[in-house]
């Protein structure tokens, strides 16, 4: 049984590997066989003001704190290779927190793109990756793409597998919505 403690919990992920092979492959438009694939999007304005205030907004872990997550260690700016706990509580009991361990596995600061990806590690109820971008197309429309690829690792995600189908679309448009506000 993983402990409660979240610096010993912390430093166990920090120690672990990623629980898949295909890091970093949210980078590439091609996501390997053998996951559930999710891609969405949403747009966000117009501009490289709108730009910059996502991308601040995502790399300083905006869209989870947005979207109900706690971070551990407390959130600094996203880097490649940092280890972090994103800790939820679960709906109808108020002591209980989903531990959810992952690294960021790449970045990305350009000047029309900016964005990262995080990758499971042991203990994580999924196996995969996700990815937060904020983009501008050459119209100079900015968007929000969240894409992720994923498969149950833990007995329970097995089990509940449409309920856990369900909560990752659910988070997913939760991030949509709290980086458009965040954008506007």
């Amino acid at each position: 049984m993983p402990s409660k403690d979240p610096r010993r919990r912390y430093l166990a992920a920090c120690a672990a590997v990623p629980t898949y092979p295909e890091v970093g492959a949210t980078r590439t438009a091609t996501l390997p066989p053998g996951y559930s694939w999710i891609r969405r999007r949403v747009r966000l304005g117009h501009g490289p003001a709108v730009l910059e205030r996502a991308g601040a907004y995502v790399l300083g872990w905006g869209t989870q704190l947005g979207s109900g997550f706690a971070v551990y260690p407390p959130p600094a700016r996203i880097a490649a290779g940092t280890t972090v706990l994103l800790r939820i509580g679960l709906p109808g009991l108020r002591t209980a927190r989903l531990v959810i361990p992952c690294r960021v596995v790449w970045t990305v600061e350009e000047p029309d793109r900016v964005g990262f990806a995080y990758g499971t590690l042991p203990g994580h109820p999924e196996c995969g990756e996700e990815s937060f971008v904020v983009s501008m197309d050459a119209d100079g429309d900015v968007w929000f793409e969240v894409t992720a690829f994923s498969r149950p690792a833990a007995w329970y995600a097995r089990l509940g597998r449409p309920v856990a189908a369900v909560l990752q679309h659910l988070a997913i448009e939760r991030y949509l919505r709290v980086v458009a506000r965040a954008a506007a």
